[in-house]
């Protein structure tokens, strides 16, 4: 687990399916968090909607390796292992993660695989974190409950000392405006 004496590096993977130019909820509440950051801290803001995720075809029981990525898929891996921190920024959409999220979660099972990566020793050393919005908490919890369990696989610092999840109130645009209590709770979420 890293300490605010580190190095520490943040990646936001914002898994929006909204329109280029239009800022959901979730995002903006994550905005929130990372704008009380120490202003020398690394951010990455990467916006998986708008990156060619391939499908994940799992080759575990045939070749049983990866070849190394390329494209984006390559820009995430490096991403993800370039950071201490990890910060899914998705909505909630039909109680569970956005697709663009799940393709990226599909491939850490072949970055498991890439020869000379380790991947999973390198993840042991990260925090995952989870910022999302919903209209109801409740219906959000399939959700939260599958990204604890990726953290909990490797396993990963599940959140920080202000917990591993930023719910908000969302919805319409810019309903989460109005959740002090989500607004208040940004304010300590990273740190």
């Amino acid at each position: 687990m890293t300490t605010m004496n580190d190095t520490r590096q943040f990646l936001f993977l914002v898994a929006s399916a909204r329109e280029i130019g239009h800022e959901g909820n979730t995002e903006w509440l994550a905005r929130q968090a990372a704008a009380a950051l120490p202003p020398e801290t690394p951010q990455q803001w990467l916006h998986l909607a708008r990156m060619t995720l391939l499908p994940f075809t799992d080759l575990r029981h045939t070749t049983g390796q990866y070849p190394m990525p390329e494209g984006d898929m390559r820009l995430l891996l490096d991403a993800t292992l370039a950071a201490t921190d990890i910060v899914l920024v998705a909505p909630v959409y039909w109680y569970s993660i956005p697709a663009h999220l799940k393709t990226y979660l599909d491939h850490w099972s072949g970055w498991l695989r890439i020869p000379g990566v380790g991947f999973k020793d390198q993840m042991t050393r990260k925090t995952l974190r989870l910022v999302t919005t919903s209209g109801d908490q409740a219906k959000a919890q399939p959700m939260m409950d599958s990204v604890r369990l990726c953290a909990a696989f490797f396993p990963m610092t599940w959140g920080g000392a202000a917990g591993p999840i930023l719910w908000g109130k969302g919805g319409p645009p810019a309903a989460v405006e109005t959740d002090t209590e989500a607004v208040a709770a940004a304010r300590s979420f990273l740190l």
